[in-house]
């Protein structure tokens, strides 16, 4: 899978505590901390494969593009 630059250029990072914390970290800043049911199946499904572990931690944030960013800045 091919990385957008956005994420080849910076990455997310991502530690996941001892209470079951997944906590989302670019550039050195938390992102954001996904706690409960949703932290649990975020960490069940990172650590297999790098672009995949991106996705997923982009989707978490909220920080993912839909596709529609370059049509919307070129009007």
């Amino acid at each position: 899978m091919e990385l957008p630059a956005g994420l080849r250029e910076h990455p997310f990072s991502y530690r996941i505590t001892s209470a079951g914390e997944v906590r989302v970290v670019r550039d050195g800043r938390s992102i954001v901390t996904v706690r409960g049911a949703a932290a649990r199946k975020l960490a069940a499904q990172l650590g297999s494969d790098d672009a995949r572990d991106q996705q997923l931690l982009a989707r978490a944030t909220g920080n993912y593009k839909r596709g529609n960013e370059r049509g919307a800045s070129a009007r």
